[in-house]
């Protein structure tokens, strides 16, 4: 994957290259890629237009041109995700299961969306983990920190949460997706065998817990704790109402 550069390093390969350096002068003196060196030089226009200095819509404090597909990055991040800030330009991973394809395509979309960079992928035996460079991702995930999230605190910044309440259906699909499911539960009463839907979300951190509860409630599902780290949904009317927005996972 091509790694973005801030617009200092892009406009020192421009003028070296306009003093006569070649392409692998070029890649010693910053410590570039040649293939990014070529792909700079081959469109500069292009090159300036995607440099990482580019603000986010935090940085820029502008409203999120995507409101439904970073709700549903989010829901993906508290469930599968990670975020590494120990390298020059951080990396958000999601990880997603070679059984859902589409959910996968989806996690890519959502990446390309709202950070406007590559996406790549790295198979892992029974899953995949998708992932994306970009200075950024902090900004929009200040829930990052060292150690799995159950064992810290996970709170949502104010807006954050004003954004969840605008586009509630969005954060559940991707909790639902990352670390949740539709199953079927099987019941015999008095010798006669039934089946009915339900959803189920587990996760080791109650706040994120806490988190998908606060969204359910905000939509009008009922749901109770099946088990300290799982919330059930098992009612009728609330089934019903998740099939409408969420559905089996694909």
């Amino acid at each position: 994957m091509l790694i973005m550069y801030r617009r200092a390093v892009r406009e020192r390969a421009f003028a070296l290259a306009a003093d006569g350096h070649s392409t692998a002068a070029i890649s010693r003196a910053l410590g570039v890629s040649r293939a990014s060196i070529r792909e700079w030089l081959q469109d500069p226009a292009r090159a300036r237009r995607a440099t990482e200095d580019e603000r986010c819509f935090r940085c820029s404090e502008r409203k999120c041109a995507h409101p439904t597909t970073y709700a549903y990055l989010l829901g993906q991040y508290l469930g599968d995700g990670h975020l590494v800030t120990s390298a020059r330009v951080p990396r958000l991973r999601i990880a997603c299961a070679d059984a859902y394809p589409g959910i996968a395509a989806e996690v890519d979309t959502a990446l390309v969306l709202i950070s406007s960079n590559l996406v790549g992928t790295v198979q892992g035996i029974g899953c995949s983990e998708h992932y994306s460079y970009w200075m950024h991702w902090p900004c929009l995930f200040p829930q990052h920190g060292p150690g799995l999230k159950h064992t810290r605190p996970i709170v949502l910044a104010s807006w954050q949460r004003e954004l969840v309440l605008e586009h509630p259906w969005s954060l559940i699909r991707g909790l639902i997706h990352s670390d949740g499911c539709r199953a079927m539960n099987r019941v015999t009463v008095r010798g006669k065998q039934y089946a009915y839907p339900r959803y189920f979300f587990s996760n080791e951190s109650r706040d994120i817990l806490h988190i998908m509860g606060d969204a359910l409630d905000r939509v009008g599902v009922a749901w109770r704790f099946n088990r300290p780290n799982s919330i059930s949904i098992a009612k009728r009317d609330a089934v019903a109402l998740m099939d409408v927005h969420i559905g089996p996972k694909t």
